[in-house]
């Protein structure tokens, strides 16, 4: 039997003990008053989150791939930052996957029982053929759920590298995974809510982790998404915009250069930067893992030497 006293995110909120009491504005006054404690949480845990980061890298850099596991709301998470970032950075949709208990139904239907479904959790991950190359991101507000347990521990067996998100001290998760993050946001507006200040925390956590692994990944030049794939009308807008601002070309300069590249805003950056041609640009970037920067610094240092 869980004792749900023993969970930070079970506990009672004073702040919002007579919320049902106020007025709307008062009650969006109070939600957004916890909210604002988030942040200062996930700034307190930032050399936690850089060890996992840096950890989850070296795999991907290697070939492995980022595989975020949860149930519920945790789950739903992971699978919304997994799936976001094919479309921002170019890359493919297995190098980041989100698994949530229950599958595909769960995202839009709670499927009761399937996170103490510890064998579920192997199932999965045998599914996608998870092995020592990859990464695993566990997540659980409660820090307890049987199903993310079972995952890590797992991925541990084989190898792999192990984080988890949890919100609560001295999580159950915490005590397998390699890399154990704990967001402690304390007692939810509404008593054990946490797709509220939880799950705010681990939104914010996983688009960190994500995120900086793409920048490290050359997936920016600057702050610019120059990986994004311009597969909708507002993305080859995006797209000739990057193109604009990174060089001296007008909007129909711009265009042109991007059809020549292939659709490309890494290469045509790098064209218009050194002059070179398409095929001569793919190769430069690619001797240079797609990170445009660097290509651009050794290429004008070699021209100025010569």
């Amino acid at each position: 039997m869980i004792d749900l006293n023993l969970l930070d995110t079970e506990g009672i909120n004073e702040n919002s003990r007579k919320i049902d009491q106020l007025s709307t504005y008062e009650v969006l006054e109070t939600i957004n008053d916890e909210d604002q404690k988030v942040a200062a949480v996930i700034r307190e845990n930032l050399g936690s989150i850089e060890a996992a980061v840096e950890a989850i890298f070296k795999k991907v850099k290697n070939g492995g791939r980022l595989i975020y596991i949860g149930a519920g709301t945790s789950g739903r998470l992971g699978v919304l930052d997994a799936s976001e970032c094919p479309p921002t950075y170019g890359v493919s949709k297995e190098l980041v996957q989100g698994i949530i208990a229950g599958g595909v139904e769960a995202l839009q239907n709670a499927i009761e029982g399937a996170e103490d479904v510890e064998e579920g959790a192997l199932e999965d991950l045998k599914a996608i053929g998870f092995s020592e190359k990859d990464a695993l991101v566990g997540l659980a507000a409660s820090g307890r759920t049987p199903y993310v347990r079972s995952a890590i521990v797992y991925a541990n067996e084989l190898g792999a590298v192990t984080a988890s998100v949890s919100c609560v001290k001295n999580a159950v998760i915490s005590e397998v995974a390699q890399y154990p993050i704990e967001a402690v946001v304390g007692p939810e507006v509404i008593t054990g809510s946490t797709r509220m200040k939880a799950g705010t925390a681990q939104k914010l956590i996983l688009n960190m982790i994500s995120t900086t692994i793409m920048v490290k990944l050359g997936k920016v030049y600057g702050n610019l998404m120059v990986d994004v794939r311009a597969t909708n009308e507002k993305l080859k807008v995006r797209a000739k915009r990057i193109i604009e601002m990174t060089t001296d070309l007008t909007g129909e300069e711009a265009v042109a250069l991007f059809l020549e590249s292939g659709e490309s805003v890494k290469v045509a950056i790098l064209m218009n930067k050194t002059g070179l041609s398409r095929e001569e640009a793919e190769v430069l970037l690619d001797h240079y893992d797609g990170k445009i920067r660097k290509a651009i610094e050794n290429y004008e240092s070699k021209v100025r030497v010569q």
